[in-house]
């Protein structure tokens, strides 16, 4: 079974932030990676004659469930905004395991899942590997605004893509590859503001929850870590679908 890359993201986010202040801690493992979510807020202690309140408590779960942006208008997304299952996945293009990921479960997926209206998949942009990481993630945004993502997020997660390098001029090959039709336009737009405040919200949100490397799901809420077999999210979606048909 594949595990998942392991990397050292820059020094001020490597301490993941919590969900909610709490001292309780529920950690997932699959394969070599650890994804923790912080359990629900500590109550507060009611002194003698105080009449102090516990302080009302959180549940984590539901929080990262929400993270779910359900944005119908979302370029780096597919599928049914109003979807009963949405994946949320945190990658980088240069993570070799995001790419397996990509080419060999992430089709499938698509086509017995997306199609049907059953699953959504929103991509964040994950970078952990330095520049050209970056680089890519700005991108992968900037070929979406031209409505040109998925396109894009192919050819740069294709065999022996990543090998190549990210850099500026392979970059625009990519976008050429990807059809995305304005090439000055998404160069521009790689370059601007707001290609890194996305990339920023997608960053902070994945070290907000305490991921640490790529790829890492959330599948309506519940972490899977790691290029798992196509069998681990088949199950995934199956269960979480039924859970949805219940509320």
């Amino acid at each position: 079974m594949p595990s998942s890359t392991k990397s050292s993201a820059k020094k001020s986010a490597t301490k993941p932030l919590l969900i909610a202040a709490g001292v309780a801690l529920a950690s997932i493992t699959l394969g070599l990676v650890s994804w923790r979510a912080t359990a629900p807020a500590e109550t507060g202690s009611a002194g003698s004659g105080s009449g102090a309140v516990a302080a009302p408590r959180t549940d984590p779960a539901a929080e990262l469930k929400a993270l779910a942006r359900r944005e119908p208008g979302d370029k780096l997304a597919v599928g049914r905004a109003d979807a009963p299952v949405v994946l949320i996945e945190y990658s980088d293009f240069k993570c070799g395991y995001c790419g397996k990921f990509a080419r060999d479960t992430e089709p499938e997926l698509m086509k017995k899942y997306v199609e049907d209206g059953t699953l959504r998949i929103e991509w964040r942009n994950f970078p952990i590997f330095g520049a050209e990481s970056e680089a890519a993630a700005k991108a992968a945004w900037a070929a979406g605004q031209q409505d040109r993502f998925d396109a894009f997020h192919a050819a740069a997660y294709a065999a022996g893509s990543k090998e190549k390098g990210f850099a500026e001029p392979r970059l625009v090959e990519l976008a050429r590859e990807a059809g995305v039709p304005d090439l000055e336009r998404f160069k521009a737009d790689l370059a601007g503001e707001q290609a890194a405040a996305a990339l920023k919200k997608d960053q902070e949100e994945g070290y907000r929850i305490g991921v640490t490397s790529t790829p890492s799901f959330l599948l309506n809420g519940k972490p899977i870590a790691g290029a798992q077999p196509l069998g681990t999210f088949t199950a995934a979606i199956a269960k979480a679908k039924a859970e949805a048909a219940k509320q």
